[in-house]
């Protein structure tokens, strides 16, 4: 069954393959570059920004000579942000230890930092013709279906039985169309909701189609509640225009990213008390807290937010970083230099509204 399989896939895959940027004049750095791109990410977002980070970044040693905030600035949006600073951080070693050029084996890929296991393999087998499965979500889903597979997928155990299934099929050439048909088939036709059966090359060898349960397979455990949080953010504006801004730690959710400082409100907290605690914390500054300028809501993968941002007045002390890695005072213009979240780009645009606004209010007491 393996060869018939590997087969039928890559034939289905030579007629059907998608037209993907980083599927044309393919490089280790391209293959890298979009494999990492595309962990948790559709491939239609990765697109734009795949191609706005090759124009500026067109190769490794130009990744490794840029900055850290430079990277994220481009990778804005993106999401998942340590992605980029363990890119960074690699494209650094590649060009200092390694004359700029990837490894070319599974094995030291994994040493890479933000290299595991999938993205190794992709990597060896794509841009390398190693022989070594390169098993992602999609590619889960469709091993669960052709071969009946009821254990939970989210399992270590799972994943393990998953990947020596898809190497007992991997042909020894070409093993990165193989891989890729796999991942192809999962995200076009072994879709997760009403997948396109009568499509699919291997539909009469597969048990889940065989036995009606396309619907049920994979079977993952009950998702948990999603937990949310309040968070309150400091809007500070000096008389000359400049805003207050703090750059998160490297190693934090965010990290290198700049935020209008703050936190998350802590149980029998206001939303005031929280900002003063956090800016005592944070930066070693007693804050007055005005009105509330703007609320932003915003979904990470396993949390969600509610941000609330408000107009202060600094009345003791002067910024320093106690709790952040850097902190600044930024005309409005600079903000657009910087890496922001998604969630604190809008309290910027909330900011440069509300000092356009001639009405005055909170405006007119604090900024």
């Amino acid at each position: 069954m393996a060869g018939m399989v590997a087969d039928r896939l890559l034939a289905w895959f030579e007629q059907h393959a998608r037209d993907l940027p980083w599927r044309r004049n393919r490089t280790p750095y391209r293959v890298w570059l979009a494999e990492v791109m595309l962990q948790q990410t559709q491939v239609d977002t990765v697109i734009p920004y795949y191609e706005r980070f090759l124009d500026r970044f067109p190769s490794v040693e130009a990744l490794a000579e840029a900055s850290l905030e430079d990277v994220l600035r481009i990778w804005e949006g993106l999401g998942y942000y340590a992605r980029a600073r363990h890119l960074h951080r690699a494209a650094r070693e590649v060009v200092a230890s390694m004359a700029g050029e990837l490894p070319d084996c599974f094995e030291a890929l994994m040493e890479l930092p933000g290299v595991g296991t999938y993205t190794a393999g992709a990597i060896a087998s794509m841009a390398f013709g190693e022989a070594v499965p390169a098993v992602d979500g999609n590619a889960r889903r469709a091993l669960c279906r052709l071969f009946g597979i009821r254990d939970d997928v989210t399992r270590s155990a799972t994943k393990r039985r998953l990947r020596e299934l898809a190497a007992d099929m991997l042909p020894e050439r070409p093993a990165g169309a193989f891989n890729e048909a796999l991942i192809e088939l999962g995200a076009t036709v072994c879709t997760p909701r009403s997948p396109a059966c009568h499509r699919c090359p291997l539909g009469d060898v597969c048990r889940a189609y065989a036995e009606n349960e396309q619907e049920t397979l994979p079977v993952r455990r009950p998702r948990r509640k999603t937990p949310h949080y309040d968070v309150a953010a400091a809007v500070t504006v000096r008389e000359d225009g400049a805003v207050l801004l703090a750059q998160r730690n490297i190693d934090d959710m965010l990290g290198g990213m700049w935020e209008f400082p703050g936190g998350k409100c802590e149980d029998g907290e206001t939303l005031a008390q929280c900002l003063v605690r956090e800016m005592k914390e944070e930066l070693g500054v007693t804050v007055e807290v005005g009105q509330r300028l703007t609320v932003v809501a915003h979904a990470y993968t396993h949390f969600r937010i509610t941000l609330h941002g408000f107009w202060c007045r600094l009345t003791e002390g002067e910024p320093r970083c106690l709790d952040c890695a850097a902190v600044r005072w930024m005309l409005l213009d600079e903000l657009d230099d910087v890496p922001m979240s998604v969630a604190d780009r809008k309290i910027a645009g909330a900011l440069r509204a509300g000092l356009n606004d001639s009405s005055g209010g909170a405006v007119s007491d604090f900024a």
